[in-house]
């Protein structure tokens, strides 16, 4: 049979509460509250400026080029040469 392996035991008795350490509690975790408030407001304006950035993607692109250059670009040279008789 397989003997189960005993756990040591603490040296070390449980210390007993300490009221003074509380404190130091409870400053680490309005540091942390403070901390997650910052990041949070960080991460909304990220997002905000990301909804902006696509938002303007999606508008429709305009063509700012004159109506002349347009024409320009439209007529195109046939493909055909023509041959002279």
């Amino acid at each position: 049979m397989a003997e189960e392996p005993k756990l040591p035991q603490p040296s070390d008795p449980p210390l007993p509460f300490d009221p003074s350490r509380m404190v130091g509690i409870i400053k680490r975790k309005a540091l942390i509250k403070d901390l997650a408030a910052v990041y949070h407001a960080e991460c909304l304006a990220y997002c905000q400026e990301l909804l902006e950035l696509q938002t303007k993607w999606e508008e429709p692109f305009i063509d700012l080029k004159t109506p002349e250059e347009s024409k320009k670009e439209t007529a195109r040279p046939s493909k055909r040469v023509k041959k002279l008789r």
